[in-house]
């Protein structure tokens, strides 16, 4: 039937093309303005106020070591007389005040997937943060972009390369079976202590990849959803944190996340389309999780985090669904929430974190309260990660009494 003849006109496919190369072309101007090929993203500065504060002391004993000269001074601004520290400064300071906190000696990186079935609940955002905040408190990262729509690459500043990464330099080759490490596409970050491997929309030939090499060397010689874990085998001794954003899915990308990791994160907004969801993702999960487990995947976890966020202050219906996450979820949920706040908006809307800004231009109030909320959960991150460590510690003498029993 021609459309001449209805009264209402429909959309042609070449509509939609012609808005998605629309789409494309205004991204990337923002892109190229935000991230120009010639601007390199670069990290904030700390006032001796938050270094105090991520270090636990006071500012006097900032001001005194300062004094001693046996760790970075810093920089005075001139005209208040302030002084700042860059963010590796920062971590020099962490280290050395938090040596409590680092990864033991024997111990290997805490790998943690950030994962949930549904878009939009800021498994990226949080990712970021926590990478950020982990570097921040000594400790060294490796961030993993398992998302084809490269959200996380985004925020490290390499949006203006999207388009253009070669997929050689994404985990395809790994997932491909051309190579047996994924050290082959780590790259440095504008973060120090960060190094990021990224993605773009190539790593969807990954679900195409993985299956067709199930078939071709069968049971015997592959296991699809380990591909992943062995390929952070050699990586693992040379980071402390590795943090796998995933996509909104549990495709064989994502279960080959979940394999890998120690622990597991799933950031949940407390609305009732997101709790549904939810329940989906833990139970299809579930189901898959045990049948892996049957054939060596992982059977257990060091910690599972249920973490509530986008929370809209005076939601009624969001405190009446946090109620039904805290029943359902139970240990899992950590105390704290992350608030929708025009802050974290902000600081989106130029492709960053709170952890970004050196000053923000609204309400101190708001910035101080979503930052308070970021430094809570890396905080319990940590803390789990601590506890992952013990239990790496643990096995190995329980592993080396094993040992000398069995040559006895």
């Amino acid at each position: 039937m021609s459309t001449r003849t209805l009264p209402y006109p429909k959309v042609p496919l070449s509509r939609i093309s012609q808005a998605a190369e629309v789409a494309a072309t205004t991204l990337e101007t923002v892109r190229g303005a935000i991230f120009a090929p010639d601007r390199v993203k670069t990290p904030p500065t700390l006032s001796t106020g938050k270094l105090a504060a991520l270090c636990g002391i006071s500012n006097d004993q900032v001001l005194y070591r300062v004094s001693r000269g046996d760790l970075p001074k810093g920089e005075v601004a001139r005209g208040n007389n302030r002084r700042f520290f860059t963010v590796e400064e920062a971590s020099t300071w962490a280290r050395a005040y938090r040596s409590d906190k680092l990864r033991p000696q024997g111990c290997r990186a805490v790998t943690i997937a950030v994962g949930n079935f549904k878009g939009g609940v800021s498994k990226t955002t949080t990712s970021m943060t926590l990478a950020q905040g982990l570097a921040l408190r000594g400790h060294k990262v490796l961030a993993i972009d398992l998302d084809p729509q490269g959200s996380l690459t985004t925020l490290f500043g390499f949006g203006h390369e999207i388009s253009t990464l070669p997929m050689d330099d994404t985990l395809v080759p790994l997932f491909a079976g051309e190579k047996d490490s994924a050290a082959y596409a780590v790259r440095k970050t504008y973060w120090p202590n960060i190094d990021l491997i990224p993605s773009n929309p190539n790593l969807y030939n990954a679900e195409f990849l993985l299956p067709a090499r199930q078939m071709r060397e069968g049971t015997e010689g592959l296991v699809f959803y380990m591909v992943l874990d062995a390929g952070l085998e050699e990586l693992r001794d040379q980071y402390d944190v590795i943090l796998i954003d995933t996509s909104p899915s549990l495709s064989f990308t994502v279960m080959n996340a979940f394999n890998a990791a120690d622990g597991l994160l799933i950031p949940l907004p407390p609305n009732n389309l997101d709790f549904a969801s939810s329940a989906q993702f833990f139970g299809l999960f579930s189901e898959l999780a045990q049948n892996a487990a049957y054939n060596g995947g992982r059977s257990e976890f060091d910690f599972v985090h249920v973490l509530l966020s986008k929370v809209k202050a005076g939601d009624d219906n969001a405190t009446t669904v946090a109620t039904w996450i805290a029943k359902a979820y139970g240990e899992f949920v950590l105390p704290v929430e992350i608030p929708d706040s025009k802050a974290a908006g902000t600081t989106s809307l130029s492709f960053g974190t709170v952890f970004d800004v050196t000053t923000y231009e609204g309400s101190r109030a708001t910035f101080a309260r979503a930052v308070d909320a970021a430094n809570r959960v890396v905080d319990m991150l940590e803390s789990s990660i601590g506890k992952a460590w013990a239990n790496q510690t643990a096995q190995r003498a329980l592993f080396g009494v094993e040992a000398r029993e069995a040559a006895l």
